[in-house]
């Protein structure tokens, strides 16, 4: 079966920044909905009409991948508006700082927790791999039609990288 619209692809991976350095391996098979949420746009396009067993390498410039760094999203908060447990790495959902933070910081952001420091915390709502060229070497393992609540969903249930560090003490949102 080729790779269309509104089909479920089972794919494997090695994700490389240009200089070489691996930033992801994915070796066991995972499935993404072509024509839904689950991968980039780019991503979609090069695998249109390719079968299982095929191997496509991509480029991916940052704005087709996961946009430019964007400095604005960076922000310095005050250390005692944040759990006592908290570390680099953690993730807060825009939706659910807690509370004392800058007043106007975007709600559709992930903060990941860049820094700390005794009195403050330096928050990044850019995605981990904004800013970044990427090198893509992608294996079609295998290929089949999408059933009616994955298309419902706009999912086969596993978003293209989804990075999931430590979440944050009381914020159980998974992205």
């Amino acid at each position: 079966m080729e790779i269309t619209q509104q089909c479920v692809v089972a794919l494997t991976w090695v994700l490389k920044d240009t200089l070489g350095d691996e930033l992801d391996v994915l070796e066991e098979p995972v499935e993404f909905l072509v024509g839904g949420d689950d991968l980039l746009k780019r991503i979609e396009e090069a695998l249109q009409g390719h079968k299982a067993g095929d191997e496509i390498s991509l480029h991916l410039e940052p704005e087709e991948a996961f946009g430019d760094y964007i400095d604005k999203l960076i922000f310095l908060e005050p250390r005692q508006a944040f759990p006592e447990d908290i570390e680099e790495g953690m993730t807060f959902d825009g939706h659910a700082l807690p509370k004392g933070l800058t007043p106007d910081m975007p709600k559709d952001a992930l903060y990941t927790v860049a820094q700390l420091y005794p009195e403050h915390v330096v928050l990044d709502g850019n995605h981990p791999l904004a800013g970044i060229a990427l090198r893509l070497k992608i294996r079609v393992e295998s290929v089949r039609e999408a059933n009616e609540e994955e298309i419902g969903r706009g999912s086969a249930g596993t978003g293209f990288f989804r990075i999931q560090p430590p979440i944050a003490p009381g914020n159980d949102t998974v992205h």
